[in-house]
């Protein structure tokens, strides 16, 4: 039997993640074997420090990475908002999947939005990037760090710990707790992270076995969007240290793309759009990057 080994994170949102990924090659490929390689990540690990002071997202890759460099899995499933705009040196994103809902989730057991919260109300999130859009909004919340797995974050939302959180809307609809989403924060006054919502299988570049079989799952909409997004992000040297907001649009043969940086100190902002062509999507993103430059973002970079 022909096998193919999927290295995941273990957390719920990542297993579904590759369960989905699984059974899509497994209906493409009839005949395919599909095995997930369970493996637990340092990002999943310290829960007791924001991301940005550890390291980044990119510790969600690393085991995963090494996983398929020992043989141990042939390919890895991601979250491409975690994933470094650079990719480590001998590995591929041979798949892009169609992008989910982009947009946050505002998640509430008592208000109805933002705007419903009252002065000093505690919101959590651990994302400088919903921090720096919160701050703009509503410049008296008090944001607390928030990490852990979306179930984690439910709960000590349940428990009173926050008047509100702010999660993904694809992640809550994937793990069937779509009902928790009490607003929409969507564009275009609300940006997501660059390639929110887009899940993507990564392999080693000179594994042409892995690439062919995963071929199947891409789509090409989708890669377009996020080539902008994530090349407006790499211009500015985005992380999650970083708080970069991007989302692209399709139009035919022409692409929109907005593009924010802010201050999760004070609410301070930078907005940019333009539009370019979809045949050369990342060159928009490096223009957008540097009009966000000109009007000052560098200075919360």
């Amino acid at each position: 039997m022909d096998t193919l080994r999927i290295a995941t994170r273990k957390s719920p949102l990542a297993l579904w993640q590759s369960e989905h990924v699984a059974a899509r090659l497994r209906a493409a490929h009839p005949g395919l074997e599909v095995a997930l390689v369970p493996l637990s990540t340092r990002g999943d690990e310290v829960l007791d420090r924001s991301l940005a002071a550890i390291g980044g997202k990119g510790l969600f890759l690393k085991e995963l990475e090494l996983a398929m460099e020992r043989g141990e899995a042939d390919c890895a499933v991601h979250s491409l908002k975690d994933v470094p705009m650079e990719l480590e040196p001998g590995f591929v994103l041979p798949a892009v999947l169609e992008r989910a809902d982009p947009a946050d989730a505002f998640v509430s057991d008592r208000y109805e939005g933002l705007d419903a919260l009252p002065q000093g109300a505690r919101v959590g999130t651990s994302s400088l990037r919903r921090q720096a859009q919160l701050r703009a909004r509503r410049a008296d919340l008090e944001l607390r760090d928030l990490r852990g797995n979306v179930n984690t974050r439910l709960a000590k939302l349940d428990a009173g710990e926050y008047d509100a959180i702010v999660l993904a809307c694809a992640g809550l609809e994937r793990l069937g707790l779509g009902a928790r989403i009490r607003a929409r924060l969507a564009p275009p006054d609300w940006l997501p992270a660059p390639a929110q919502a887009v899940v993507a299988a990564e392999c080693r570049a000179g594994d042409a076995r892995s690439i062919a079989l995963l071929a199947v799952l891409e789509h090409a909409p989708t890669r377009t969007v996020i080539e902008a997004e994530r090349a407006l992000n790499l211009a500015l040297h985005g992380s999650c240290h970083v708080p970069v907001a991007a989302y692209a649009e399709l139009d035919g043969p022409l692409l929109s793309l907005q593009g924010l940086v802010g201050s999760a100190a004070d609410g301070r902002a930078v907005r940019a759009a333009g539009t370019g062509a979809a045949t050369d999507p990342a060159a928009l993103g490096r223009k957008l990057a540097a009009e966000l430059l000109d009007r000052g973002a560098g200075e919360f970079l």
